[in-house]
């Protein structure tokens, strides 16, 4: 019996698949569970706009990613703090701070789990920051620590 798959199953497929089930385990336990339907013309249909709505979706969030991406290109953000000798900080720089230092300059408000530091800034000059945006989009900043 052909069945869609309405949550992902284990070992046997992910969410929104067209698979082959024995009769009997979909009577028994995939259709009462509420975990697939049987693959109707009508419900293949549905399956198919489900899909297409989903791409959309996804579509539009890459385009509003990389619309953001171009405006991050832009922005140079400065963050004043202590320093010791030679321009060593007292501390370290953290995602957090950047990320405040940012909604603070330009309005735009971005997780501090997006950022991306190759190491830990620990003393004054310029760094590049890296930004995932989307799975397929990742904005670079400029970031410029100073001496107070």
């Amino acid at each position: 019996m052909k069945v869609i798959l309405l949550e992902d199953v284990k070992n046997v497929g992910k969410k929104g698949a067209l698979i082959n089930a024995k009769d009997g385990y979909a009577n028994n336990f995939l259709f009462p569970k509420k975990l697939a339907i049987e693959a109707t013309p009508a419900n293949l249909k549905k399956l198919e706009n489900a899909k297409r709505k989903q791409e959309e979706k996804e579509a539009e969030i890459f385009e509003e990613a990389k619309k953001l991406e171009e405006e991050l290109m832009k922005v140079a953000i400065v963050i004043k703090t202590k320093a010791g000798e030679n321009g060593k900080l007292f501390g370290s720089i953290t995602t957090k701070e950047i990320a405040e230092q940012l909604e603070e300059k330009s309005g735009i408000s971005i997780d501090k789990r997006k950022f991306e530091l190759d190491d830990t800034i620990k003393s004054v000059g310029e760094y590049s920051v890296r930004i995932k945006l989307h799975p397929k989009v990742v904005a670079k900043i400029q970031v410029i620590v100073t001496e107070k």
